[in-house]
């Protein structure tokens, strides 16, 4: 029984929550590297009026136009950066500042000003998803898992996230060695034709594919702490990209799993009546394991040595 309420209840929530952390988490340790973190946090906000805007053209709520549209609001919002930049002749992080900020609120008026929530497309999904409601009411126990006519009413949020996840390993696997040296040395990957300003737009567009595909089921909050905090705590550990890799991809992992598990049982275990919120509990947890990792590695905050 257990089983069976485990599955059609938090199975598809928890894969969901996971596979959205870690889709964010892998290209995330490629911008915190950068020096580009907060590019990661301006995208989970640029994407708002992308995803409206493709809602508005279409009428309908669509995975691929909204990834389109994004896509386009991302690239959109680093040329923006650039232009600010430029004619502003102002710091990166206030150009990156403004220009979020400003996007994420034009989407946010387009939200109330416009009819959407019939289609849960409003600014309480927009920052906290909807990922306990994403339950599986075909399963019937762990068999459902082999019956295709049980995972024909997986909530379509799952294969889209998973998808995604493999889009974004296969990005990188495929563009490994120059998206490496373009991040740490840019000069040299000029030299050997690596084209790093190319491989920087691709890390974006690619970092708002995964944002947009994790935005409906768990919201911004969860995208930019994944984004940052599994990244940033595996920094800490280390000073190897693959081994800083691996540990984002665990501490991403972990942050979704416990704190799901602990949005819906740790306010019972302390004596409340309801649960809250899994997408505010996993970045939560998600900002404890970077503070336990700065305080178990602090010679790693110290150093500063680059990875490599």
């Amino acid at each position: 029984m257990m089983g069976e309420e485990f599955v059609s209840l938090s199975l598809t929530p928890l894969l969901i929550g996971v596979f959205a952390a870690i889709a964010c988490a892998l290209p995330g340790n490629f911008l915190l590297l950068r020096r580009q973190a907060l590019i990661g946090d301006a995208i989970s906000h640029v994407v708002l009026p992308g995803i409206v805007v493709a809602f508005l053209v279409t009428g309908y709520v669509s995975a691929w136009p909204m990834m389109l549209g994004a896509a386009a609001a991302s690239l959109l919002a680093v040329g923006l950066i650039e232009l600010i930049k430029r004619l502003g002749r102002i710091e990166p992080g206030a150009a990156m500042g403004v220009t979020f900020t400003a996007m994420f609120a034009g989407g946010v008026l387009l939200l109330e000003q416009t009819d959407t929530s019939a289609v849960h497309l409003d600014v309480e999904h927009a920052l906290y998803g909807n990922l306990e409601s994403l339950i599986w009411l075909d399963a019937t126990g762990w068999r459902s898992v082999l019956d295709p006519q049980a995972l024909a009413g997986v909530p379509d949020e799952l294969p889209r996230i998973f998808l995604t996840l493999l889009a974004v390993i296969a990005f990188m696997r495929l563009f490994w060695r120059p998206l490496k040296i373009a991040t740490f040395d840019t000069g040299f990957a000029q030299s050997v034709g690596a084209r790093p300003t190319a491989m920087g737009l691709a890390l974006v567009v690619v970092a708002a594919v995964a944002a947009v595909a994790a935005f409906d089921a768990v919201g911004s909050i969860i995208v930019i702490a994944m984004f940052i905090c599994p990244p940033a705590a595996a920094r800490l550990m280390t000073n190897r990209l693959e081994r800083q890799i691996t540990w984002s991809v665990v501490f991403a992992t972990v942050s979704a799993v416990l704190g799901y598990v602990l949005a819906g049982y740790g306010p019972l275990w302390l004596g409340a009546d309801h649960a809250v919120s899994a997408a505010g509990m996993i970045a939560t947890v998600s900002g404890i394991i970077l503070a336990m990792a700065a305080l178990c590695a602090p010679q790693r905050m110290r150093s500063g040595a680059p990875a490599n």
